[in-house]
């Protein structure tokens, strides 16, 4: 039996009560990984029985996956229950919530519609979309792997090297779920895939983004702070197509923009020296 074992075994004959919770606390970040994993296997079964409320329940299983995935690692951290199996086993949820499913999603909303249609180059369309969604997954999982290795970008946890996972998943759910039914035009199955092999791209870039980890949720806010989260919340239930889309843009939009803007400042700088 080594140290560690010894101290536990101990730990559990001094006070068995506060052992069961140290053993059942580091459930319930992984139990949230079990829920986004879930969410993300839904959205595949749901995406192949096609339609545009099916389509549209995919695309809210991605965004639920989004928020489980964000409050397992925040809980993890609060609580210090992370552990190497934990963060594993959440990027390998994260291959199927954020890869697998947003790709099979923007595959069969965006282009296998075009079988149905005369469009002149559809079967060109559809191995396009083919290739295209293995780029998206494959893209996906080089990303979480070299997050695991590198983690944060230098400097701090305030920004994520690439576009994360959920925020790219969460663009192509964001457009599906706020036009639902399926694509039967090719210049616009064409535009998803440009976006779609853009987010690929962004995911494997060196562009940094905002992770909102240096956020003090935890810490006393002003009023005027609840009142904002409140009414987006709000917006979000009542308006959820036009503002889930919107915010989705705006973070990869604002990444792309800053990052272009320091590499403009770069140039200036380095011309004027």
């Amino acid at each position: 039996m080594g140290e560690f074992e010894q101290h536990e075994l101990e730990f559990a004959r001094q006070h068995p009560r506060n052992h069961r919770l140290r053993r059942g606390i580091y459930l319930l970040p992984s139990s949230l990984t079990v829920i986004n994993l879930l969410c993300g296997y839904y959205a595949v079964l749901t995406t192949l029985h096609g339609g545009a409320d099916n389509f549209d329940h995919a695309a809210r299983a991605i965004g639920f996956a989004i928020l489980f995935d964000s409050l397992d690692g925040r809980i993890a951290r609060m609580t210090g229950t992370g552990t190497e199996f934990g963060k594993q086993f959440d990027s390998l949820a994260d291959v199927i919530s954020f890869g697998i499913a947003p790709a099979v999603l923007a595959y069969s909303w965006a282009v296998r519609s075009l079988a149905d249609t005369e469009t002149l180059g559809a079967t060109q369309l559809m191995q396009l979309g083919w290739l295209v969604g293995l780029g998206f997954v494959t893209c996906c999982a080089w990303r979480l792997a070299r997050f695991n290795i590198q983690g944060m970008a230098p400097g701090g946890s305030r920004y994520f090297v690439g576009l994360p996972t959920p925020a790219a998943a969460g663009m192509i759910a964001a457009i599906v779920h706020a036009s639902k039914y399926p694509i039967e035009d090719w210049r616009w199955t064409l535009a998803v895939l440009v976006l779609a092999g853009s987010l690929a791209a962004l995911m494997t870039s060196t562009v940094r983004f905002y992770s909102f980890k240096d956020v003090p949720w935890t810490k006393r806010q002003p009023s005027l702070g609840f009142v904002l989260l409140a009414l987006l919340f709000g917006a979000i239930v009542f308006y959820s197509q036009i503002v889930l889309l919107t915010l989705a843009s705006a973070y990869c939009g604002i990444g792309v923009i800053l990052h272009t803007a320091r590499l403009v400042r770069r140039h200036v700088v380095s011309r004027t020296a």
